[in-house]
């Protein structure tokens, strides 16, 4: 009898985590204010207006988490370093003490044979920059930005090999500065995170582009002050586009609707130039010399934060080649309204991304579903739907391995429960549960799952 689909050679297999969402402590020492401490302080913004000032209380029980990561075996570790922790007016003056905290973190991951791979942006921009340059309306926040992330490379780069430069692009621009319109259902839910705009179109195009540049200046600024070898590329949740039928013109069709999707995100970074439909748009921006080819600079890895399809598409007799067919409401949904169940998607964005782009490697950056979680009388936390899940996402991610696509390895979301932004303490997406009152940790059953699978590097 066969044994359990394995996986390649040297997959590395992680979790993730985000510095806003789990490290608490907005004001320790020398922290600067980000955009999220207002946004959630701000009443009617955050589920009981709740807010990130605890959290997990990450920032002063790191030991005890980086002691979770080696029990459940976990290979590498994506968190996100906090701009205004490091620097807290954005520019200027550096605070070391905020510097050291990300400092003890690599050290310890690495004693405990862990890879550390830092984010540098998790959509909290120092708030300093906001109220001084409208924060990504101006393209001296993208040029902050570059100088933040060569600070960084600069310093870790000698026990860090891989930094991811801007968390899902789509997330922070579309729904902090105009709010994004999801299927829920049998309703449609608008998406909304700080800083809480809402931009005429020709503005919030111009948000984007200084987005994405601001990752091409940071990929040079790591090239440039970073030690030899270090690595990058971004971490995007792409707007996947998912054949209904897979026969080659739905196929073909659905790659191009990712494609398009993508056009002010991926495809310019991953092309050097806007496709011509996007700039005839409202939302086309202004492009100075030589910025396309800083967005385009040469990137080592892409990452893919991948929960639902964007769409199920078909071919069309249409200018565009495919038509978006609407969710039925139906569908079935893990425990967020916007989550629709679409585990394919991790096969279908991994080769879609291969085939239009021919990226070096691609990492599964961020996956996972939020559950009603609760320990039972035993203490035990039985999340079978999340085992379900996981199993099916890690079964499509095989598929793509299987296919010779270069994947490799793959970051649960989350290592933690922790602040779910604007959702407050109401989702709980970890492998860990969290007692919020008390800070206990609790592996659930997911978590010993997941240690198995990455014992034997195989679908289980």
């Amino acid at each position: 009898m066969p044994g359990p689909p394995a996986f390649p050679p040297g997959f590395l297999w992680g979790a993730a985590t985000s510095a806003y969402q789990i490290e608490g402590a907005p004001d320790a020492d020398g922290k600067g204010l980000s955009i999220w401490d207002r946004f959630a302080r701000t009443p009617g913004n955050c589920r009981n207006n709740e807010t990130g000032d605890v959290a997990c209380d990450h920032y002063r029980r790191w030991r005890e988490d980086v002691a979770l990561m080696r029990d459940l075996g976990l290979q590498a570790y994506r968190f996100s370093i906090s701009w205004p922790r490091v620097i807290p007016d954005g520019e200027g003056a550096v605070n070391m003490a905020g510097l050291s905290f990300y400092d003890r973190l690599v050290d310890a991951l690495l004693e405990a044979g862990i890879r550390p791979f830092p984010t540098l942006y998790h959509w909290d921009l120092p708030l300093a920059l906001q109220d001084r340059w409208g924060g990504w309306q101006s393209r001296r926040t993208a040029e902050a930005f570059a100088r933040y992330a060569g600070l960084v490379a600069r310093h870790l780069s000698d026990r860090v090999r891989d930094f991811f430069t801007l968390n899902e692009f789509a997330s922070f621009v579309d729904m902090g500065h105009r709010g994004l319109e999801v299927d829920a259902g049998a309703r449609r839910l608008v998406l909304r995170l700080a800083p809480g705009l809402a931009l005429a179109p020709e503005a919030l195009g111009q948000v984007r582009h200084h987005a994405v540049l601001a990752h091409g200046l940071a990929v040079q600024a790591i090239r440039a002050e970073g030690r030899a070898g270090t690595r990058c590329g971004p971490a995007d949740n792409l707007a996947t586009a998912v054949p209904a039928i897979a026969s080659p013109v739905h196929v073909e069709a659905a790659a191009r609707a990712t494609r398009d999707l993508n056009a002010g995100y991926l495809t310019v970074m991953l092309e050097g130039r806007y496709p011509d439909r996007y700039l005839e748009g409202p939302e086309a921006p202004e492009v100075a010399p030589g910025d396309l080819a800083a967005i385009a600079a040469p990137v080592d890895f892409i990452g893919l934060n991948l929960y639902r399809p964007a769409a199920y598409v078909l071919a069309a007799e249409t200018p565009r080649g495919w038509r978006a067919l609407p969710m039925a409401p139906g569908h079935p949904r893990m425990g967020s309204a916007w989550h629709s169940l679409g585990p394919e998607v991790l096969y279908w964005a991994c080769r879609q991304v291969a085939m239009l782009w021919g990226p070096r490697a691609i990492y599964i950056t961020e996956s996972g579903c939020a559950a009603d979680d609760a320990p039972g009388p035993d203490g035990t936390v039985a999340d079978t739907d999340r085992i379900m899940y996981l199993r099916a996402t890690l079964a499509a991610l095989h598929r793509a391995c299987a296919e010779g696509l270069p994947v490799l390895g793959h970051f649960a979301w989350s290592l933690l429960d922790n602040y779910e932004w604007t959702d407050g303490y109401a989702r709980r997406f970890g492998l860990v549960h969290v007692d919020y009152a008390t800070q206990a940790r609790t592996p659930k059953l997911s978590a010993h799952w997941y240690r198995a699978v990455i014992e034997a590097n195989a679908l289980l």
